[in-house]
């Protein structure tokens, strides 16, 4: 009678218990400066800046600091020689631009261009700008400020700012918001703002690790 031959079973090593895998910190939450570029008396700027503030605020990645120029004191006249009380009224929003590791511009459109309060902010500093992103977000008429934007985009290339490619930007401004201040259609407002953030917020990690291993040649 033929016999079956039983093979011992082979024996798999059990593997050492590891730790879990350590994941890398999460980075620390990027400064975003959120600049109202309108002092115009009767403004709509406030209307647009409290629905995008609101956006921001729904985010982890980003600590948020409104810049409102109607509020800003900055000389009117560009000189180095400036008096102490102008001179301290400048230094306070130069710290929070120089703190910032992006900015978004909130810009109407006047005359085909930007408001004036927004180029004397934009040139009194220079380096509080180098190596950083910009976003904007836009409003006026059949336009919708873009191309208030576009002027804008040439002169923060000057300054060695990144501008982000998408934008936010809302025509016939005023029709477009309810009395309360809400957008009467958010999701494609919404969707504009995530998409916008979502990009400052990839340039602003990665500016600003670059800058920690090696300094802005600019």
């Amino acid at each position: 009678m033929p016999t079956t031959e039983v093979l011992d079973p082979v024996s798999t090593p059990t593997p050492a218990p590891t730790s879990a895998p350590v994941s890398p910190s999460a980075p620390a939450p990027l400064k975003l400066a959120v600049i109202l570029g309108s002092n115009r008396e009767g403004r709509f700027g406030p209307v647009v800046s409290d629905w995008f503030l609101s956006r921001v605020a729904s985010r982890a990645d980003f600590t948020v600091e409104l810049i409102d120029l109607a509020g800003a004191a900055l000389p009117p006249v560009l000189s180095f020689n400036l008096a102490e009380d102008a001179r301290a009224g400048l230094a306070k929003v130069s710290a929070s631009l120089a703190e910032a590791d992006a900015f978004v511009v909130l810009t109407p459109e006047y005359n085909h261009s930007f408001p004036a309060p927004l180029k004397s902010l934009i040139d009194w500093h220079h380096a509080e700008w180098q190596a950083k992103p910009v976003a904007f977000v836009s409003y006026g008429g059949i336009s919708g400020g873009l191309r208030a934007v576009e002027q804008l985009r040439q002169v923060f290339a000057e300054l060695h700012a990144v501008t982000v490619r998408d934008t936010v930007s809302f025509h016939n401004a005023g029709a477009l918001f309810d009395e309360e201040g809400r957008p009467k259609d958010p999701t494609r407002c919404d969707a504009a703002a995530t998409t916008m953030l979502d990009q400052l917020a990839w340039w602003a990690l990665a500016l600003r690790e670059a800058k920690a291993s090696r300094p802005y040649g600019g």
